[in-house]
Protein backbone atom coordinates (compact mmCIF):
# COMPACT_ATOMS: atom_id res chain seq x y z
CA UNK A 1 0.00 0.00 0.00
CA UNK A 2 1.28 3.48 -0.77
CA UNK A 3 0.49 5.51 2.34
CA UNK A 4 -2.50 7.75 1.79
CA UNK A 5 -2.30 7.22 -1.95
CA UNK A 6 -4.17 3.96 -1.61
CA UNK A 7 -7.87 4.14 -0.95
CA UNK A 8 -10.59 1.58 -0.52
CA UNK A 9 -8.19 -1.33 -0.83
CA UNK A 10 -6.58 -0.18 -4.07
CA UNK A 11 -2.83 -0.04 -3.78
CA UNK A 12 0.13 0.54 -6.03
CA UNK A 13 1.54 -2.85 -5.16
CA UNK A 14 0.80 -6.37 -6.32
CA UNK A 15 1.64 -7.68 -2.84
CA UNK A 16 -1.02 -9.93 -1.31
CA UNK A 17 -1.89 -9.52 2.37
CA UNK A 18 -3.38 -12.32 4.39
CA UNK A 19 -3.99 -13.11 8.04
CA UNK A 20 -2.50 -16.16 9.70
CA UNK A 21 -4.28 -18.35 12.26
CA UNK A 22 -2.51 -16.44 15.01
CA UNK A 23 -3.97 -13.15 13.75
CA UNK A 24 -0.68 -11.86 12.33
CA UNK A 25 -0.90 -10.07 8.98
CA UNK A 26 1.61 -11.35 6.44
CA UNK A 27 2.52 -9.97 3.02
CA UNK A 28 3.23 -12.25 0.09
CA UNK A 29 5.11 -10.77 -2.85
CA UNK A 30 3.48 -11.51 -6.18
CA UNK A 31 5.81 -12.91 -8.82
CA UNK A 32 3.41 -11.85 -11.57
CA UNK A 33 3.79 -8.33 -12.90
CA UNK A 34 0.55 -6.79 -14.16
CA UNK A 35 -0.16 -6.49 -17.87
CA UNK A 36 -2.20 -3.31 -17.33
CA UNK A 37 -2.13 -0.63 -14.64
CA UNK A 38 -5.50 1.07 -14.11
CA UNK A 39 -4.87 4.50 -12.56
CA UNK A 40 -7.96 6.20 -11.13
CA UNK A 41 -7.49 9.92 -10.44
CA UNK A 42 -10.30 11.39 -8.41
CA UNK A 43 -11.35 12.31 -4.90
CA UNK A 44 -13.10 10.63 -2.00
CA UNK A 45 -15.43 13.67 -1.95
CA UNK A 46 -16.60 13.48 -5.57
CA UNK A 47 -19.85 11.62 -6.36
CA UNK A 48 -18.81 10.17 -9.76
CA UNK A 49 -15.48 9.18 -8.14
CA UNK A 50 -17.38 7.38 -5.38
CA UNK A 51 -19.37 5.56 -8.06
CA UNK A 52 -16.08 4.24 -9.48
CA UNK A 53 -15.11 2.54 -6.19
CA UNK A 54 -17.17 -0.65 -6.73
CA UNK A 55 -15.96 -0.76 -10.34
CA UNK A 56 -12.32 -0.57 -9.22
CA UNK A 57 -12.94 -3.27 -6.60
CA UNK A 58 -14.59 -5.56 -9.16
CA UNK A 59 -11.74 -5.05 -11.64
CA UNK A 60 -9.21 -5.84 -8.93
CA UNK A 61 -11.06 -9.02 -7.94
CA UNK A 62 -11.99 -10.25 -11.41
CA UNK A 63 -8.68 -9.65 -13.20
CA UNK A 64 -6.34 -10.74 -10.40
CA UNK A 65 -2.64 -10.13 -10.99
CA UNK A 66 -3.17 -9.17 -14.65
CA UNK A 67 -4.35 -5.68 -13.64
CA UNK A 68 -2.98 -3.39 -10.95
CA UNK A 69 -5.55 -0.85 -9.70
CA UNK A 70 -4.24 2.41 -8.25
CA UNK A 71 -6.27 5.32 -6.82
CA UNK A 72 -4.98 8.84 -6.21
CA UNK A 73 -7.07 11.46 -4.41
CA UNK A 74 -5.94 14.52 -6.37
CA UNK A 75 -7.63 16.88 -3.93
CA UNK A 76 -5.02 16.03 -1.29
CA UNK A 77 -1.44 17.25 -1.01
CA UNK A 78 -0.19 13.68 -1.55
CA UNK A 79 -2.33 13.07 -4.64
CA UNK A 80 -2.01 16.46 -6.34
CA UNK A 81 1.37 15.68 -7.98
CA UNK A 82 -0.21 12.65 -9.68
CA UNK A 83 -2.95 14.86 -11.10
CA UNK A 84 -0.24 17.07 -12.57
CA UNK A 85 1.79 14.11 -13.78
CA UNK A 86 -1.18 12.74 -15.74
CA UNK A 87 -2.32 16.26 -16.76
CA UNK A 88 -5.92 15.73 -15.71
CA UNK A 89 -8.53 18.41 -16.34
CA UNK A 90 -11.55 16.86 -14.58
CA UNK A 91 -12.29 14.02 -12.20
CA UNK A 92 -12.68 11.15 -12.22
CA UNK A 93 -10.12 10.38 -14.89
CA UNK A 94 -9.02 6.84 -15.69
CA UNK A 95 -5.60 6.27 -17.24
CA UNK A 96 -4.61 2.83 -18.49
CA UNK A 97 -0.93 1.95 -18.79
CA UNK A 98 0.64 -1.03 -20.53
CA UNK A 99 3.23 -3.28 -18.89
CA UNK A 100 5.95 -0.77 -19.84
CA UNK A 101 4.10 2.11 -18.15
CA UNK A 102 3.04 3.70 -21.43
CA UNK A 103 -0.46 5.21 -21.55
CA UNK A 104 -2.73 3.54 -24.10
CA UNK A 105 -6.21 4.71 -23.08
CA UNK A 106 -7.76 7.58 -21.11
CA UNK A 107 -11.31 8.45 -20.08
CA UNK A 108 -12.85 11.27 -18.05
CA UNK A 109 -16.02 10.74 -16.03
CA UNK A 110 -17.70 7.60 -14.76
CA UNK A 111 -16.57 4.54 -16.74
CA UNK A 112 -18.76 1.43 -16.47
CA UNK A 113 -17.02 -1.89 -15.96
CA UNK A 114 -18.40 -3.20 -19.24
CA UNK A 115 -16.41 -0.50 -21.07
CA UNK A 116 -13.28 -1.28 -19.06
CA UNK A 117 -13.71 -4.95 -19.95
CA UNK A 118 -13.74 -3.98 -23.65
CA UNK A 119 -10.56 -1.90 -23.28
CA UNK A 120 -8.82 -4.78 -21.54
CA UNK A 121 -10.01 -7.32 -24.13
CA UNK A 122 -8.58 -5.13 -26.92
CA UNK A 123 -5.22 -5.49 -25.16
CA UNK A 124 -5.49 -9.24 -24.67
CA UNK A 125 -6.36 -9.17 -20.97
CA UNK A 126 -9.29 -11.30 -19.87
CA UNK A 127 -10.86 -11.93 -16.50
CA UNK A 128 -9.15 -14.49 -14.31
CA UNK A 129 -10.87 -17.84 -14.54
CA UNK A 130 -13.06 -18.91 -11.69
CA UNK A 131 -13.86 -22.51 -10.85
CA UNK A 132 -17.14 -23.71 -12.31
CA UNK A 133 -19.35 -25.46 -9.74
CA UNK A 134 -19.76 -29.17 -10.35
CA UNK A 135 -23.13 -30.23 -11.67
CA UNK A 136 -24.98 -32.93 -9.78
CA UNK A 137 -25.87 -35.93 -11.91
CA UNK A 138 -29.45 -35.82 -13.11
CA UNK A 139 -31.86 -38.15 -11.36
CA UNK A 140 -33.16 -40.97 -13.47
CA UNK A 141 -36.90 -41.33 -13.70
CA UNK A 142 -38.36 -43.71 -11.17
CA UNK A 143 -35.35 -43.70 -8.82
CA UNK A 144 -35.34 -42.35 -5.32
CA UNK A 145 -32.71 -40.10 -3.87
CA UNK A 146 -31.26 -42.10 -0.96
CA UNK A 147 -29.09 -39.25 0.36
CA UNK A 148 -30.77 -37.23 3.06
Amino acid sequence: MVGSMAYGGFAASTDKKFETNSGTTMTQKSAVSPTITFVELGSVNCMPCKMMQPVMKAVEEEYGDAVKVVFYDVWTAEGRPHGKKYDIRAIPTQVFLDKDGKEFYRHTGFLPQEEIDKVFAQHGVVKATTPVPEKKPAKKNGTKDTKK
